[in-house]
This record gives C-alpha cells, structure tokens and sequence, in this order.
C-alpha cells in the first residue's frame, strides 16, 4: 500500500509524540513529568518500547479543563 492510499486519521484520533505535546504547551519535559506524577498531566498511552503517546481528543479535553474561571 502507497503512503497516498493509506487514509489520514482524523485529527481526534492523531497520536501526538511527547515533544509534539511539549512544544503545544510550551513546557519542558520536566514540569511534564512533574505534573504526570502529581496527576495533573493529559492521559498518556505507553508504548511497548516506553515512549509515550497523547491522542489530540485527550489532550485538548485536558487543556479545556484546565481554564479558571475569573469572577
């Protein structure tokens, strides 16, 4: 199969990489780790060989939760 006839993912469903999230957020690789341990990161998928992986859905779920309403 051609890298043209394999379908695009819809973008719900892209897996982004730890750096794609990283440089989103503008965050270092160590406030992430930080807030995953504290559970206050975005819900990660761990891959066999350990890296992780964020779905787009999750992540912008996570990012809209995380807004303060001022009063």
């Amino acid at each position: 199969m051609t890298a043209a006839a394999i379908p695009r993912q819809r973008a719900s469903e892209e897996k982004l990489t730890l750096q794609e999230v990283l440089a989103e957020l503008k965050i270092t690789r160590s406030t992430f780790y930080d807030w995953r341990a504290k559970g206050r990161a975005p819900r990660c998928h761990k891959l066999p060989n350990g890296d992780l992986r964020i779905l787009r859905s999750e992540l912008d779920e996570w990012f809209n939760a995380q807004r303060e309403v001022l009063a």
